[in-house]
């Protein structure tokens, strides 16, 4: 078993044990999810610390968008729980980058692609392939394509 599986499975029994049902059956969606990775395709494979990071990545990405539905639809509740669900999950992601400093990264990237011969609106693909390595895990895709889109009109 990974590190970081294990990690959630020890802070799964942990939170079963003080009765904290917001942690435990979070854990619980998000352990499940790593599992049906692992199960994904023709042979059940284990995964590295870094795919079980993209996995808990996609779930806290989940709640986001659902507590924004929960939050638009009118359901303040709902909307609270994901929330607290994200900020649990954040926990196990490394920590994102500021705004400056993926600025700073992109506006390297742009600098390179341009040096490449990359110019205007249609560099965008050629910066997000030199940006994305680089900040995998640390940024979420829309706000590097957000800065990348930013930098590049000027």
């Amino acid at each position: 078993m990974t590190t970081l599986k294990a990690k959630l499975q020890a802070d799964l029994n942990a939170a079963i044990r003080e009765r904290d049902e917001l942690r435990s059956s979070t854990l619980r969606l998000t352990i499940t999810a790593i599992q049906k990775e692992e199960v994904a395709g023709k042979t059940k494979r284990e995964l590295s610390d870094d795919e079980v990071q993209k996995v808990i990545a996609k779930e806290a990405k989940k709640r986001r968008e659902a507590a924004d539905a929960f939050a638009q639809g009118g359901r303040a509740e709902s909307a609270e729980r994901e929330k607290a669900e994200g900020v649990l999950l954040d926990a196990y992601l490394p920590k994102q980058l500021s705004d400056e400093e993926l600025d700073g990264i992109v506006a390297a990237a742009v600098a390179e692609a341009k040096a490449a011969g990359a110019e205007g609106p249609r560099a965008m693909g050629a910066v997000m392939k030199i940006v994305n390595p680089k900040v995998a895990g640390q940024a979420d895709g829309g706000r590097v394509a957000a800065s990348v889109k930013r930098l590049l009109a000027g």
